[in-house]
Parts: C-alpha cells; structure tokens; sequence
C-alpha cells in the first residue's frame, strides 16, 4: 500500500531518530549530533533566534558603515585584445587617449550660412573663448575661424564646428565635462535664434551614466513594493510576505557593500551594483519562498513550529544549498572570459548568492522560531485563510499525470516548440551599436546632426604609438604616408590627426574609419588598417603600435567572447552536472537537468534575436535596433539563467526524490512531487518575472534584451520545462532516473526497480 506525501518518514531518514532542539522539544545532545548539518544550524539558530536575528541586522548596518567609510578602489579595466593592450600601454605611463568633444554651431534659418550669418561667427568666437577660460576641462581648440579650419564649416554653410579634447580617457574626462557644458549652454541661451550643442565622447559617456543610474533608482523604488505585493498575494500575510523582502534586500545591501573589498584588487564596474541587485532580489526571494511554503505546509498538517521548521531544514534547506552551490559554480563561469567587464559582475554576484544562501540556513529558521504563529499576522481577509496552507494544485497535477501517461508524445511535441522558439538564434550576431547610448537622449541627438552635417564615422580608431624618437624624421614620413593613404579613400578617410600624450612619450593618431563605427564595413576598415596600412606605414619606423577606439574595442570584445563562450558553457555544464550527481545519487537526473537548461537559454536566446537583432516592437520597447545583439548579454543571460533555473530544477527534484524515498514509485513521485511543489515554483516565477521586466522599461538597449530575455525564460522554465518536459523525461527514464555506477557508489540495476520499504509499510 502506498503511502500519501504526508506519511511518516522511512527508518531510514535521520530525522526519525535525531532533533536539533532542546531537550525540552524532544532531542538531545547526541541525537542533534547525527541530524544533517543544516537542520543542525537551523536547531542553533532557532535555540539563539534573538542573537541571529539582531546580531544578522547589526552585521548588515556595520558592513554597509564600514564599506562607505572604506570606498571601493578605482582600478582601471581594459578591454581584450588590441585595444587592451593600447590601454595597457598608455595606463602604464600615465596617459590617456584624449576625450574628443564637438559643438556644433547650427543655423535654424534655411538659407542662413556661416559666411553671410554674423550671429554664428560670432557665437563660434564666444564658444572658443568660453572654453579657452577652462584650461583643465578643454584642450587643442579648433575653430572654423582657426587658420586652415575650414573645414570645420559643413559643406552647405548651415553647419560650424568648434572642437576640443579633454585632458583624460572618456570614463575619467566625464567628471570633467560639467563646465564645458555649462560654457556652451551659456553661449546657446544668448543666440537663441541658432542650434548650439555639444556632443562627443566625455559628453555621451555622462549623460549614460546619468541615465543608467535615474533608471536603475527607479528599479530599486519599484521593484520591492511590486515584490511586496506579489508576496502579499502568495501568502495572504502581512509578516509572512515581508521575511523574503527582508533576506533579499539584506542580502544586497551586504553584498554590496563588500564589494568594497575585492574592490581594491579587481576592477569592479558601475554596473556591478545593478547586478548585485538582480541577482540577489531573484535568490532571495526564491530560497525564502522555497523555506516558507515549506514551514507553512507542515504547520499547517499540524506539525509544531520547531517540527515545521525542522522538516523545512532538512528538505528544502538541503536545496537551497545545493541550488546556490550551482548559481555560484555557474556564475564563476564569467572569470573563465578573460574579460574585466565580467570580472566585477562574478563577484559581486557569487557574494550576494553567498550571502542569501547563509540567511535562508540562520536567518530564516531564527525568525520563524521566533515569529511562530505570529508569521501569520496581517493576514488579508478572504486571501490569508485560503492561502495558509500550501496544498496541491490540481492543475499542475493535471497536466503532469496526462504527461506522464503518453511522455513520448507530450514530450515531443514541448522539445520541437522549444526548438522552433530557439532556432532564430542560430543567426545571432554579436557586436556593439555604433552608439551605444539611448537614442533619445539629447547628446545622441547632437551626434547624429553632427554626422549628417560632416559625414565621417561616429568615433575614430586611435593608434596609440611607442618607441624611440617619436619626433624623428622616420616617424614623421611614416605618419605622411598614413595621411596619404587616408586621402585616397577606402577603409580609412581623413582627417588624420597626432596627439602627442605624456611628455612625448607616446603619440596618438585618430584615424577615421568607413562605416558607421559599429557594423561590418567598420570591422573590415579596423582590420585593413591593422594588418596592411600600419604594417606598411608605421611598421617601417622601428615603432610600436596598437590601434584602440570604439570600434577596436567592440570588435575585440566580441571576438573575445567568441573564443571564450564555448569554455564557459562546458564549464558551467559540468560543474552543474557533477553537484547534481553528488546531490541526486544518478547519473541521468544530472544529464537532463543540463540538457532542459540549456534548452530553456536556447529559447531566450531565439526571443531576443528576434526582437532586437530583427528590430520587432522598436515602438512599444522603445529603442532603435542596430542589427546585433550586444555581445556581453547572451553570456550574462546564460549563467545567470543556468543558475536562477537549476533553483527550480533543485526544488522539484528535491520533492520528488523526498517522496521516491517515502515509497512512491517513480512515476507517482512524479506527478505528486510537481503537484505539492507547483504553488511555489509559479509564486517565485512570477516575482521574478514582475521584477526582470522592469528592465524592459529601461533606456539602455542592453538592459531592454535582459528585460525581455530573463521573463521568457523564466516563463519557459516554470511552465513547459517544469509541467511537460521534466515529467516526460522522468517517465520515459523510469526507474532509471536512479541509475548510477556501481563504481560511483551506485546499487546494482535490479535493486533500482523496487523502492526500499518506508516504516510504515509492510515489507
């Protein structure tokens, strides 16, 4: 006779003969010694629940004082390949690639030119001699009143440039940047009657950082109170809602400000943050509903408070461990890139995973041992008494028993809607917009009247030049003979201009390149200029020389990416599937584990190739599409959703195996373990879902592909991954879902057949 989900437990489980609790709640010293060690910590911190919970908030406010007072270290990052190596070059003797700006002067009045309009020479005059009086802010000031600077005025007239360069790199220039801009603005609100804006690298590069962090503020006020909300929805209760708000907004204030720390020896991006804050809301709201749900289901089945959280230790404490083990493997999986960018982001989110993963095992149980009955306070009318318990739902338990009857055919018809869902990504292509920025601001505007008015690429290549006498003769007709090139046309184009940095210890030539900085006719104008025009002008000098620039960089970081993903992937796989395999005692669970996740990225991936790559919704998401994917993005999405979905796949097989060793047969731990596992698998599905489309509302078009491309797959995983192709796979393998090598420690095939008889059965 077989036993229901909430039978005793078999003889074999230690919980039947050990408690982590006082004596006085029915263990003892030496049973608490042999209990698995997180219901171990649970029974300590349930027994000190006062010091964790208050010693667990003063920690977080001393780690968040000591991480403001200590201030992250500002080391540079550089780029891969080429473009790193110029970076590395000019890093190590103090110098940087200017910070090229333009303001561009422009008529409003058609007909109205630079030659016969007094007002726009007279504002040019006024622009220079503004930017003149801030000796630290602009440098090398060309006018179109300049001697030779012609060609500065547009080839209509209507157009005048005044340019300038601005002492430092684009990233440090842009702290600089603010009294240029008040210097031209100044200049624009007397000559109201002309168009008077400046536009370049320093200027693009404030004006996204000032827009990622407006956007980001705005993501960190909505996401709690949507999360907040939701959670009032799933668990009817004020103070039961509030305890994964709690774990996750610690868990990141933590984690973000020990980022501090490596801070001093990695180089961690801005950016960094705003992952710290995706990852860490995701876990920590899914380990404290996976905790909660569990708690509240033997409380409600009429186990005591420290039963309840005992039972909720065991299991799902158990799969919280093993799921941020798997995040955290597949989240390192970003060092193996060699890429900076990366760097940063593996380790602030290892760190916040870290951190909810040791306050769901302390925290959680210490405040629900505290609470008791009390979590249940604020309870909504009607809602609250519905969802105290978390029962079965008949729907899920539905679907999977119709799956499990025919999972051939269930099954194959959800892997060829998956692999139709994931096909478009077979013609993804990665690269970086020409201008990487939101086409609605103001500063990109500027950019793209500058380039209609004087046609030429967006951002030059910068060759930066070491070696022995610079100012030599050699040197000298090496640059002439680039300058002549340039002036034939082709890949490269003029102007070519010399900037000598630090003392004359390196040169910087811009060069312009065909195309529009970002596409493939750019790409093939680096490349002609890297190894034919240089080799045959500069490489006859006896100097060295790395080209760098917005395209150079681009190019080098997608070519990076390139290399390295094929590594990642394996990498992150087989980590997965060997803590798998410790954790489920089988050889095949791990295997198709894998395989579903990576169908599940697959499918995310086909989503926004279409959308982004193929320029679908540009309207309603509101960006411009540039015919890529950025190439940073199906990385992050692939080890960050590898992570956030082996969660669900920890929990459901986790329930499963649980009811496997009570003595269901396979196919009935199947249907029941999906079943009792389907409310909280959907409520953490949908939170994520509520708090990752708030990307979507973002500017940056980067933050719009995560936005679209983590729901999808979160969507994707808890709904045909979870309710079809689990249950499928799982009956098609049978029995044999618990093979493993009897050199692996496994037991022979024939004792795989017949689960161990639980105590209360019959033998």
């Amino acid at each position: 006779m077989r036993q229901s989900s909430s039978s005793v437990l078999p003889e074999t489980d230690p919980a039947r003969h050990a408690s982590p609790w006082p004596a006085s709640q029915g263990g003892d010293h030496r049973s608490r010694a042999r209990a698995p060690v997180v219901e171990r910590i649970a029974g300590w911190s349930a027994r000190h629940r006062k010091t964790v919970v208050l010693g667990w908030l003063v920690l977080v406010a001393l780690v968040f004082a000591v991480g403001h007072a200590v201030g992250t270290g500002k080391l540079q990052s550089y780029d891969s390949g080429q473009s790193g190596q110029a970076e590395r070059t000019l890093d190590r003797i103090g110098a940087s690639a200017p910070a090229h700006e333009s303001v561009l002067i422009q008529a409003r009045t058609p007909g109205d030119s630079y030659a016969n309009d007094p007002a726009m020479r007279h504002a040019a005059g006024q622009v220079t001699a503004a930017l003149a009086r801030l000796p630290h802010a602009a440098a090398g000031i060309r006018s179109p009143a300049g001697p030779g600077d012609r060609a500065l005025v547009s080839a209509d007239g209507r157009s005048a440039l005044v340019t300038f360069s601005v002492p430092g790199s684009a990233d440090n220039a842009s702290n600089a940047i603010g009294p240029a801009l008040k210097a031209v603005a100044s200049v624009q609100a007397r000559h109201p009657g002309l168009r008077i804006a400046e536009a370049g690298d320093a200027s693009l590069n404030q004006a996204v950082n000032d827009q990622v962090n407006q956007d980001f503020r705005t993501a960190e006020t909505t996401s709690v109170p949507i999360t907040l909300i939701l959670l009032l929805l799933v668990f009817g209760a004020l103070v039961a809602a509030g305890i994964p708000v709690l774990l996750a907004v610690t868990a990141v204030m933590t984690a973000v400000s020990l980022l501090t720390i490596p801070g001093h020896w990695f180089p961690i991006g801005s950016n960094t943050s705003e992952v710290v804050l995706l990852v860490g809301m995701a876990v920590g709201v899914d380990y404290s509903l996976f905790y909660l749900r569990r708690e509240r289901e033997e409380r409600a089945k009429g186990a005591s408070t420290a039963e309840a959280i005992r039972t909720a230790a065991r299991t799902s404490g158990r799969a919280i461990v093993v799921s941020g083990l798997t995040v955290m493997a597949a989240l390192a999986g970003l060092f193996l890139t060699g890429a900076a960018l990366f760097d940063g982001m593996a380790i602030g989110a290892i760190m916040v995973v870290g951190v909810a993963v040791i306050g769901s095992l302390t925290v959680l149980p210490a405040l629900l041992s505290w609470l008791g009955h009390r979590a249940d306070w604020g309870r909504i009318p009607v809602l609250g008494r519905r969802r105290t318990a978390a029962g079965r739902s008949w729907m899920w338990g539905g679907l999977v028993r119709q799956v499990v009857r025919r999972p051939l055919l269930w099954g194959g018809a959800a892997l060829l809607a998956m692999i139709a869902l994931a096909a478009p990504a077979a013609g993804m292509r990665l690269a970086n917009p020409g201008i990487d920025a939101p086409a609605s601001l103001p500063v990109v505007h500027t950019i793209h009247q500058i380039e209609t008015a004087f046609p030429a690429a967006p951002a030059p290549a910068q060759v930066v030049v070491t070696g022995r006498d610079l100012q030599g003769p050699a040197v000298t007709r090496a640059i002439d003979a680039l300058r002549q090139r340039a002036a034939r046309g082709g890949p490269i184009r003029q102007p070519v201009t010399v900037t000598s940095v630090a003392g004359g210890r390196a040169l910087v030539i811009d060069v312009e390149l065909a195309g529009d900085g970002g596409n493939a006719t750019s790409d093939r104008a680096l490349l002609a200029l890297r190894d034919h025009i240089l080799p045959a002008t500069l490489g006859q000098a006896g100097v060295s020389y790395a080209v760098a620039g917005d395209t150079a960089s681009g190019y080098d970081n997608t070519r990076q990416m390139d290399v390295r993903t094929p590594i990642v992937l394996a990498a992150v796989a087989g980590l997965a599937f060997l803590l798998l395999l410790i954790t489920f005692r089988s050889l095949l669970l791990p295997l198709v584990s894998v395989g579903l996740n990576l169908l599940s990225v697959g499918a995310a991936y086909g989503l926004i190739t279409l959308v982004f790559q193929d320029g679908r919704w540009q309207g309603p998401l509101g960006y411009t599409g540039f015919g890529a994917i950025t190439y940073w993005v199906p990385l992050f999405l692939f080890v960050f959703l590898f992570g956030l979905s082996m969660d669900y796949h920890v929990f459901i097989l986790s329930r499963i195996k649980e009811l496997r060793a009570r003595g269901h047969s396979t196919r009935q731990a199947i249907i029941d373990g999906i079943a009792s596992s389907a409310g909280v698998v959907t409520s953490a599905a949908v939170i994520m879902m509520a708090v990752f489309s708030i990307f979507a509302s973002m500017h940056e078009i980067e933050l719009k592909m995560l936005g679209i491309g983590l729901p999808a797959a979160v969507l994707i995983d808890a709904t045909i991954v979870r309710g079809i192709l689990v249950p499928a796979a799982m009956a098609l393998l049978g029995e044999r879902c618990w093979y493993l090598p009897r050199w692996l420690g496994g037991r022979p095939p024939a004792a795989l057949e017949r689960p161990a008889p639980s105590a209360a059965q019959p033998s």
